[in-house]
Formats: C-alpha cells, structure tokens, sequence
C-alpha cells in the first residue's frame, strides 16, 4: 500500500513540474541526462576489455559532455570536487606518469575543460544549446556516427551486427540529443 502511495507522489510532482515548466522543456532536460549518461557510458566502454574495434575517438566526448552536461553535475564538478579531482590528475600526470593509467586521460581531460574554463566561454557553450553548444554536440555525434556507420560497412549493418548495437543505440542517441533541443527550444522562445 505505502509503495502505491510513492507513486502518487512521484505522478504528483511529475504533474506540478510539467505544468510549471511545460513539456518540451521537460523532454529537454530528460534528453540532456541520457545523452550525458550515454557519453559517459561511452568514454568507460571505450576503456574496458568491450571496447569496438574501431577506435570512436572518445577523445570527442569531452567537449560534448562539458557542452551538455547537466546544470547540477557541471556546477558540482566546477566547485568543489571537480577542483580536487583535476588537482589530482594533475599531480599523478606529472609526479607519477607511471602509475597514471592510460584509461585515465580523457576522463581526466575532461574534468579539466570544466574546470578550468573561464566562465566567459563556459557561458557561452553551455547556456544556449541552440547556438554554440548545440553546434559542438551535433558535429560531434554526427562525425561519431558517420565514422561508426562507415567502419561497419553501413547503417544496417550497424543495427544488425551484436557487437555493434550498442555502441550504434549510444551514438544515435548522443546524435537525436541536440536536435530535439533545438526544436523543443523553438516552443518556449
């Protein structure tokens, strides 16, 4: 009974926050959380004893993650924590290169792009996805996705082969992310 009464809670605030901030702004937001999920599942994927035979250039999910990251993760990362954990990057890649493991650098290169940007240009990549931003995360998954697409001899190919579903599901996500920001930007204009 006490789990019924949960989820008329959780339908209530859902209705209050659609209501309030309207639908497509809520899709945005829901979109801007997968599409980070996704490029950080992609980045540890790209690491791990999966990982696709072709490289995908994770070193591109950088800057779509710092241009889409969420609001509350990015301002966390920019204060407090983020600034010990480029700190400590910092100190192993230099003190101690051979204990700095490889895995380790994009994750750490991108702490330090939010980290250390200034707050000019963080503002301009990151507050309007519909200009700067949303130009980074489109080129940078549509260059992702040409060069999955091309590497298994084409679209169907992609959907078809096991081993490369899933990596083809994250790329189209991280691709369809920017473009229904976009149009979802054009109803609360």
């Amino acid at each position: 009974m006490e789990n019924i009464e949960y989820l008329n809670e959780i339908q209530a605030v859902a209705g209050k926050l659609i209501h309030s901030y309207g639908v497509p702004v809520m899709i945005t937001l829901f979109l801007r959380w997968l599409a980070s999920i996704v490029a950080v599942f992609l980045m540890i994927l790209d690491q791990t004893k999966w990982k696709y035979s072709n490289n995908i250039m994770a070193s591109l999910l950088a800057p779509y993650l710092f241009s889409s990251l969420p609001i509350v993760i990015f301002q966390v990362l920019r204060n407090g924590v983020g600034k010990w954990i480029a700190l400590l990057t910092v100190i192993l890649r230099l003190f101690l290169p051979n204990h700095f493991h490889e895995s380790l650098e994009i994750p750490g290169a991108t702490i330090l792009l939010i980290v250390v940007t200034p707050s000019d240009i963080g503002a301009i990549f990151r507050d309007d996805l519909r200009y700067t931003g949303g130009d980074v995360c489109l080129l940078t998954s549509f260059y992702l996705i040409n060069k999955h697409t091309k590497a298994c001899g084409g679209i169907k190919n992609s959907f078809t082969q096991k081993d490369k579903v899933t990596y083809s599901i994250c790329l189209w996500i991280l691709f369809v992310y920017p473009i229904l920001s976009s149009f979802a930007a054009l109803f609360y204009l």
